[in-house]
């Protein structure tokens, strides 16, 4: 996969003046000084800035001056530590890597911090601050480091993103999974993952500030080093310059000051992404800006106001009770999903979209064959799982059950279990052949719904009526899961169609959207009653617990209208997945064409994460699996794709509620943990090709 997007992090800073500088500094701190005391100000307490006021000069009442020193002025002090290292954290990243969209959440920092610590409680580790820092910075780091491995340095956007979302959907369902099965001892980690900066008292302030001086003095020193990184690897050499030294130490720098942000306050999305880009602008204009000296405090000051502009706005337009519970994580992610997405838009692209898979032929008796052998595979994965679980059957229990002379123990679970099998069956063949539909349309071999933002989508539908209408039936929920897909496709393809889909715009749109979409699904969560909250928690994960027949009806409808629709078009799938002359030349509307696909495409994730929950990389891992066994041609790529899908699905939801019954994990949970790494295989394979 070529990217070859230009991008403002790959040219030297050419800014042309050196006046001006210090007035917008000076700007730059008075409006983090505005947002600190409006910050102050707000709160479930009727403390006004008078009562502030009196409680700075020691001339309020116990009470009014307990809510400022042990809350207000805390939670001031927090936002302004942890939107400073973030905004520095990401200016560092960017500069290093030459690439725009670095920053602590792409590089999976956040996700790698959010693991360690959640295996820390797991295990029933309770630590200090400062021991769940260091804990926290060797996560963070670790997970930085595979990203950058496998993406490489300044060789574009779109592999970066790819590998750090990848990664931090691996991570994440991991952590979740503990999460479910440890809910007494990882109580309240799923809060603090969403980030917020309320504090009580100054004491964790305090412990993380000495931590933040190191890593900014730091940046500091390798500041000259850093700008002559920007004028490339071969001419800082050449001025005596380490480069790889330089890198990893500002990397290590970077994950420190990452890591106090987080410690402190938990993953504050997205700051280190938007601070350095909105700087970017004002250093190619000021030339004290354009250095790393001058630029870093500018994005700390810009990440500062980030931090408490969006807490500020959070209680102005939600009311206070209900702010409380909102944590500023989840505004920052929602502001930072459509900063990600105007980005992607306005980003010149010149990566065009991929070249379809070079890959030998095959013959029909290889294509036979591999179907029948995923038949019978089928078959014995479904016994399987019909007869394995909390309470082990018999083949002639299984039998006897069809034949309708089962006792009433063996009736009662294989009238459970069996739901539960076809859901997953459905669910995985659906969102293979999405999957394959996808793929084809955009010809991008690492597209597919859950990357693109269709899953998100389907599941912030599905969640909001889960958590609205508790009591909704299975097409209801299927109603709004296909509402939410559609609208998030409309915006992925609609803006990445711009020019044909390129690879860039279109899984940068798709991660930004993805992002938003998870934002709201944890604002849902958040503010919806426990009970609910646990049930949206465990659908999310990609369980089949509790299906029904009902439930699993409106998959199969789609299910089976998408597989003969995509059978009698197989033809003009293969056209479309070439190029964009050849279907026109035979007369084919390909505008049309795709659209019908895409339309297909959402239905199928739709009624799947309806079914079955969000379950990532099915969509990815079963078509590439079928191109390799079986080539190209779609006729038969798509029938093992859905047989690949459903033997992958089964057997995670398989795996996920026997391994250690009678406890359970979402098959969603196992896909992520099979998936990530084969994702993450063949962004290494592309890079190498």
């Amino acid at each position: 996969m070529a990217v070859t997007a230009t991008t403002p992090a790959t040219r030297p800073p050419t800014a042309t003046s050196r006046a001006g500088a210090a007035p917008v500094a000076a700007a730059l701190v008075l409006l983090v000084a505005v947002l600190a005391v409006v910050d102050l100000t707000q709160g479930t307490a009727a403390v006004g800035a008078a009562e502030v006021w009196k409680a700075l000069t020691g001339q309020a009442d116990a009470t009014d001056a307990s809510v400022v020193v042990a809350s207000r002025l805390p939670r001031m002090a927090a936002g302004l530590l942890v939107g400073a290292v973030l905004g520095m954290a990401g200016a560092a990243l960017q500069a290093v890597s030459r690439n725009v969209l670095a920053s602590p959440d792409t590089l999976a920092v956040n996700a790698g911090s959010y693991f360690v610590l959640g295996l820390a409680s797991a295990t029933g580790v309770t630590l200090p601050l400062l021991a769940s820092s260091g804990l926290a910075f060797v996560g963070g780091l670790a997970a930085a480091a595979v990203v950058l491995g496998l993406s490489g340095l300044g060789t574009g956007t779109v592999r970066l993103v790819l590998a750090g979302s990848a990664l931090t959907l691996g991570l994440t369902a991991v952590t979740e999974g503990l999460l479910l099965l440890f809910p007494q001892q990882t109580e309240g980690i799923y809060h603090w993952n969403q980030g917020s900066i309320a504090q009580n008292g100054f004491d964790g302030v305090l412990q993380m500030l000495p931590i933040a001086v190191v890593g900014v003095l730091g940046l500091l020193l390798l500041g000259r080093r850093i700008d002559a990184l920007a004028l490339g690897d071969d001419a800082a050499r050449g001025l005596g310059v380490p480069v790889r030294a330089t890198r990893l130490t500002a990397v290590v720098l970077a994950a420190l000051l990452s890591t106090t942000a987080v410690t402190l306050a938990g993953p504050i999305g997205f700051v280190g992404l938007c601070a350095p880009a909105l700087v970017r602008p004002l250093a190619r204009r000021f030339r004290a800006f354009a250095r790393t000296r001058g630029g870093l405090p500018v994005a700390a000051l810009t990440g500062a106001a980030l931090v408490l502009g969006s807490d500020v706005l959070l209680r102005v337009l939600v009311p206070a009770d209900v702010a409380v519970a909102v944590p500023t994580g989840v505004v920052t992610s929602l502001v930072g999903a459509v900063f990600l997405i105007v980005m992607a838009t306005r980003t010149r692209d010149t990566a065009a979209a991929a070249e379809p898979d070079r890959l030998r032929l095959r013959s029909r008796t290889a294509f036979l064959t591999t179907t029948a052998v995923l038949v019978v595979v089928l078959v014995g994965i479904t016994v399987a799982a019909l007869l394995l679980g909390d309470a082990k059957l018999l083949f002639g229990d299984l039998l006897n059950w069809v034949q309708g002379q089962a006792g009433r123990t063996t009736a009662f679970v294989l009238e459970t279990r069996v739901p539960r099998v076809l859901a997953a069956l459905l669910a995985g063949a659906a969102l293979a052949l999405a999957g394959t539909l996808v793929q084809a349309v955009t010809r991008n071999p690492l597209a597919e719904p859950s990357i693109l933002g269709v899953s998100g989508g389907a599941a912030l539908g599905a969640v909001l009526l889960v958590t609205s209408v508790p009591m909704v039936g299975s097409w209801g929920v299927a109603g709004a899961a296909f509402a939410g897909a559609a609208a998030s496709s409309v915006l992925v393809f609609g803006l990445a169609a711009k020019d044909g889909f390129r690879q860039n715009r279109l899984v940068l749109v798709g991660f930004g959207v993805a992002t938003g979409a998870a934002a709201l699904i944890s604002l849902l969560i958040i503010l919806t009653d426990p009970f609910n909250a646990i049930k949206a928690l465990t659908w999310l994960s990609g369980s089949t617990y509790g299906r029904t027949t009902p439930d699993i009806v409106p998959l199969a409808a789609v299910l089976a209208v998408g597989v003969v629709v995509a059978a009698v078009r197989r033809t003009e799938l293969d056209l479309v997945s070439l190029d964009d002359d050849t279907p026109r030349l035979l007369g084919l509307n390909l505008g049309r064409g795709r659209l019908g696909f895409l339309v297909l495409a959402v239905l199928l994730t739709a009624t799947a994460v309806a079914a079955a929950g969000t379950i990532g990389f099915v969509g990815l891992v079963a078509p590439h699996a079928a191109r390799a066994l079986v080539g190209r041609p779609h006729a038969r790529v798509m029938p093992v794709s859905v047989l690949l899908g459903a033997v992958l699905v089964c057997a995670a939801d398989l795996v996920g509620r026997t391994v250690i019954a009678p406890a359970q994990l979402g098959a969603g949970l196992m896909t992520a943990v099979i998936g990530t790494p084969y994702f993450l295989y063949l962004l290494v394979r592309s890079r190498r090709g």
